[in-house]
């Protein structure tokens, strides 16, 4: 993948998570509020739970942080695959946010 595509899949990707958080608010009254600069988008729930996915265009990976610790992605052609072997990014983005509420919730992009 080149610095183009890369870009382009960044934008997608946190273009969808703030239209999921925007669902969410919509569908199940949950307030999730979203702020985002360049490619960095905070979610902020209603707790102060704080979760932030951000590019490292560089490394051409996704890093996610949340209360739960730091994540590594990469696409890998279909997924964006933890750099360590664990879940891909929207399992754990999912699990992340269910948590943050108390509520099961399922990232979907």
């Amino acid at each position: 993948m080149n610095d183009t595509e890369f870009h382009a899949r960044v934008t997608a990707l946190l273009d969808a998570i703030e239209a999921q958080a925007d669902h969410w608010f919509d569908q199940l009254d949950l307030d999730v509020e979203t702020k985002r600069q360049g490619n960095v988008l905070n979610l902020i729930f209603e707790n102060g739970h704080q979760v932030v996915i951000n590019s490292q265009a560089p490394l051409h990976e996704m890093w996610l942080a949340a209360r739960s610790g730091g994540f590594h992605y990469r696409f890998d052609g279909q997924h964006w695959k933890d750099t360590r072997g664990g879940a891909d990014l929207h399992d754990t983005l999912s699990q992340v946010c269910s948590d943050a509420t108390g509520k099961p919730l399922t990232v979907v992009f």
